[in-house]
């Protein structure tokens, strides 16, 4: 997939059938409306393309109420460059995007830059300042300026039926420790990124030692507690872990924020400021306060045998 800016648009010589979002998570109903797209590409000899942003626009219009992140951008590009899609077009998303017109955005985004012969959008899709843009505005201008429009549900149905998948769900899922539901949505386990930081050694003292991994707080983290994974090092090395996310009550009375922390499995290297991935595969317990560091260290004894018997380590 190539990755294009407003300042290298293809506009490829047969055009482009394309899709607009955020896309974050790259989740199961997300792949199905790309999917489409890129059936539509092929049936018209087209390039399957989609547009997306370097950021939420909520974090520009409403910061205050911005949700947490399923993907960073790198994330989020890996995931669409997986589903087979030529070219995304990354948007910078700042106060002037934010008040661009819903035509001026069709003129020099989908005509001007991606030549775009087809657009397929959800049935809700708005778009420009103020939302004022929306599927009526697309078939109207598509019609003067030569490209079809088609609408999808965004939201795939679980594959039981149940609740549609969408990222807001993935999110109330994660924060409510909720990880069979989260990975099914996804269609993967949710995963993290960060570079591993000195922390306080409490766990080499109890014979546990852990890689502090600094997450950035925009990010979205699962519940509390404690969780079987996997921990995936800068050389592409993959190693089962026992994961902490939480304040450790145990120790401290107040500690402001949430702190993951991965025991890796059958590993003594030196991790200090490496670029770590942690994949959340299995939710083993809440976060709980020992009355003794004895039965704080038994409890652990006990997480890491789980975590072996899930991941099969």
């Amino acid at each position: 997939m190539q990755v294009v800016s407003p300042e290298s648009c293809p506009r490829p010589a047969n055009g482009t059938a394309v899709t607009i979002g955020f896309f974050d998570g790259v989740h199961l109903g997300h792949q199905l409306v790309i999917s489409e797209v890129r059936r539509l590409a092929a049936e018209r000899g087209a390039a399957s393309a989609v547009v997306t942003f370097d950021r939420h626009p909520a974090a520009v219009v409403r910061p205050e109420s911005a949700p947490l992140l399923l993907t960073d951008l790198d994330q989020r590009l890996e995931r669409l460059a997986a589903t087979g899609l030529e070219y995304a077009l990354v948007l910078p998303f700042d106060e002037a995007r934010s008040s661009e017109t819903a035509e001026h955005f069709v003129e020099s985004v989908l005509v001007d830059c991606l030549g775009a012969s087809a657009v397929i959008v959800g049935a809700d899709f708005h778009f420009g300042q103020a939302r004022s843009g929306n599927i009526a505005t697309l078939r109207t201008m598509g019609a003067a300026l030569g490209f079809e429009v088609d609408t999808i549900e965004l939201s795939a149905s679980g594959a039981d039926g149940s609740q549609p998948i969408s990222s807001t769900a993935i999110r109330q899922a994660l924060l409510a420790g909720d990880l069979v539901t989260a990975t099914r949505m996804l269609g993967r386990p949710h995963e993290v990124r960060g570079v591993v930081v000195t922390g306080d050694q409490r766990g080499r003292e109890l014979g546990f030692p852990t890689a502090n991994i600094a997450v950035d707080p925009s990010v979205c983290l699962p519940a509390d507690g404690i969780y079987a994974g996997w921990f995936e090092r800068a050389d592409g090395s993959v190693h089962a872990a026992a994961l902490s996310l939480g304040r450790r009550p145990t120790f401290y009375d107040e500690q402001p924020f949430s702190l993951l922390e991965a025991h890796v499995l059958d590993f003594a290297d030196d991790l200090y400021g490496e670029p770590v991935a942690v994949r959340f595969l299995h939710r083993l317990r809440g976060e709980e306060r020992f009355d003794s560091v004895d039965d704080l260290v038994a409890q652990m004894d006990r997480d890491v045998a789980d975590t072996r018997r899930l991941l099969r380590w």
